[in-house]
Order: C-alpha cells, then sequence, then structure tokens
C-alpha cells in the first residue's frame, strides 16, 4: 500500500529526547517501509526517520509556542496536498487540524489516532469527527471513555531489538518521563526513600509549570540517594533502562497508553505502576511488574521487583509490544477503510 503519515509539526521524527508519539511515528512509518509498503512522512525537515519526506518547515515548532495553531493549519495544508500528488491510497493523520480538513478530499481514505485522554475538548472533537474519520485508539482503556465508536484499538509498538536487555546492575530505580505531579514524581522519590533504593529522576522539564512543579515538590526530595539526572534520550535512555533494577512508573491519571513501560520491558526491566489508564493493559502482574495502589504497596511492590524474571519482561516486549505487531494492526485497518468497510 501507498501510506502517508502526517505527524504533528511540534517534534521531529524521533524526537532527539521526550517526544512519545513522535517516537511511535518513527516505528510505525519505519515497520510499514520493512513490511513492503510505501511511506511518504509529512513531518519537519529536521526529523531523521529512513523514509520519504515532505514537509514545510525546516524546524520543528517546538511544543507550546505562540501562533501553534497556524503552523498546524499550514502544514496540514501542505501535507494533504503532497499525500495526493505523491498517489496515497490512505492517509493516516496523528494532527487534529487535518482530520477536519480532510471532509474537503471525500476520495481519500483518512483514519487518524487519539493519543491523548478523551477529556471535554478533544470528547468534543472526535464527536464532531463521528462517521468521517475512522478513529483508532492506542488502548482499550481509551477506548472505553471515547464517545464515539472506534475503528480498531492498536496499541503502541517499539523495535525490541534497538534496547539493550540488561541485569538491572545499577540497582537503582528509575523514573523516566515528565516533571508532572500527574506522573507522580514526588511520589516516585517518597517511595524509593522508603524502599531503601536509590532512584534516578530521567525526566523532561521544559516548561513553566514543570519548573513550578519540581522546584515545590521535588526538589526538596533530592539529595542522598534520589538523583535528578536531567531529560534523556536515545543511548543514554537505553543504557539507563537497562541498568535500572526496576522503572518506578505511579502515575496519577489515565493515561492512555505509556511508551516508558514498553520501553522498560524491552530492556528487560521490571515495571512498578499505578493500575491507571492502560498500565494494567501494559504490566502483567507479578510476571512483569507489579500494579499497586498507595504509598505503602509501591514500597512493597518495590523492594520485591528486582526478583522478577527479566528475561519475561523482555519476552512480553516482543511477543506483545513490537513494531510487526503495530504494523499489521494498522495495515489491517487501511485495507479495511480503503475497501469501505471501518
Amino acid at each position: 500500500m501507498r501510506v502517508a503519515v502526517i505527524a504533528p509539526p511540534w517534534l521531529p521524527v524521533p524526537p532527539p529526547a521526550y517526544g512519545g508519539t513522535e517516537a511511535v511515528l518513527d516505528a510505525l512509518a519505519r515497520g510499514l517501509v520493512a513490511a513492503g509498503h510505501d511511506v511518504l512522512l509529512c513531518t519537519t525537515g529536521d526529523a531523521t526517520c529512513p523514509v520519504e519526506k515532505w514537509w514545510v518547515y525546516e524546524q520543528a515548532l517546538g511544543v507550546g509556542v505562540p501562533g501553534a495553531a497556524l503552523g498546524e493549519i499550514r502544514h496540514v495544508l501542505g501535507a494533504y496536498d503532497a499525500a495526493r500528488a505523491w498517489g496515497a491510497e490512505v492517509v493516516h493523520d496523528h494532527t487534529l487540524v487535518g482530520p477536519l480538513y480532510a471532509a474537503r478530499f471525500p476520495d481519500l481514505p483518512v483514519v487518524t489516532t487519539n493519543h491523548g485522554p478523551f477529556d471535554d475538548d478533544l470528547s468534543a472533537f472526535y464527536a464532531a469527527l463521528a462517521g468521517r474519520v475512522p478513529l483508532i485508539c492506542i488502548s482499550h482503556h481509551q477506548a472505553s471513555t471515547a464517545p464515539v465508536p472506534v475503528a480498531a484499538v492498536i496499541h503502541h509498538g517499539i523495535d525490541v531489538a534497538e534496547h539493550r536487555p540488561g541485569a538491572g546492575e545499577g540497582g537503582y530505580a528509575l523514573f523516566l518521563g515528565r516533571m508532572s505531579p500527574d506522573k507522580g514524581v514526588h511520589v516516585a522519590a517518597r517511595v524509593a526513600q522508603r524502599a531503601g533504593m536509590p532512584l534516578r529522576i530521567a525526566a523532561k522539564m521544559r516548561e513553566p509549570a514543570e519548573r513550578a512543579y519540581f522546584e515545590q515538590a521535588v526538589a526538596p526530595l533530592l539529595g542522598g540517594s534520589v538523583e535528578y539526572v536531567g531529560e534523556v534520550g536515545g543511548a543514554a535512555k537505553h543504557e539507563l533502562l537497562a541498568g535500572a533494577a526496576c522503572l518506578l512508573n505511579p502515575i496519577a491519571w489515565p493515561e492512555p497508553f505509556g511508551m516508558v513501560m514498553i520501553e522498560a520491558l524491552a530492556a528487560g526491566t521490571p515495571v512498578v505502576a499505578t493500575p491507571c489508564g492502560a498500565a494494567p493493559e501494559i504490566v502483567e502482574d507479578g510476571v512483569t511488574g507489579f500494579l499497586a495502589s498507595g504509598e505503602d504497596a509501591l514500597v512493597d511492590a518495590l523492594r520485591r521487583a528486582p526478583g522478577l524474571d527479566r528475561a519475561a519482561c523482555r519476552r512480553s516486549a516482543k511477543e506483545r509490544f513490537s513494531v510487526d505487531r503495530m504494523v499489521a494492526g494498522h495495515v489491517d485497518l487501511y485495507r479495511r477503510v480503503v475497501a469501505g468497510g471501518a
């Protein structure tokens, strides 16, 4: 098939550090090509994903920049023209503006993925698209909250071979994500201190709200065995995951998926998490990690996690969250949409 994938213009594909959606799109585009399909990735000029690319902007626009809506509109207008000129059989749109604009091209099959929670704003948005653009959800929990029918639930996938399996030789717990109260960074610090396990915090901290939260709730807990190592990506992230005794992920919101958890499993690293959002679909409780509610239960889980079988964690990533599985799910939907069956 000839598939045009439209990425948001905020970050390059793949992202240099934090950026879950862009990491998924990189894996999807490369996986489609490896499976014998033609791909046009509509992204930004600084993207390094090794597939055919098109762009308006030489550099990614950045998250939360002034005039963001107009930037995305210009990106989308050009992307649809490029996709049609290239001869796309189907467009997989990951922007917000794009699926609305797609109504202009009734002869062009389009699908879209919601990468966020169905809050009030996004619920109203996708309700407006109902019956016009097939919707993909990234977990069954997310789909259960959708205000409209869902065409498919397709878990994210990663190239497990890119992640070095580790023995957890560092002996530390790792928090990896965003500096946000919803991610539970302060909870991770308290739990690790009580469990007597060193904690390394690798977190994105660029926005004013992220810095304020850090100063108020996290910085007072640093020192001794709790260390903030900054934002990491690429090889540095892989090394941190491989050396960790476990990933500590005490999320406090219904996260639609959670890429960091499958990245940990790919490194053979067990996951200790709260049973929020999609976590129960990723972590096999007692096998590849533990799901626990409340700090007392998290402390107990953290102490037990190093005893889990790291080979079982990596095997779960290969069998349940591979790029091949993710690509197969998308191709099945693309074909149904092209045939008029979605």
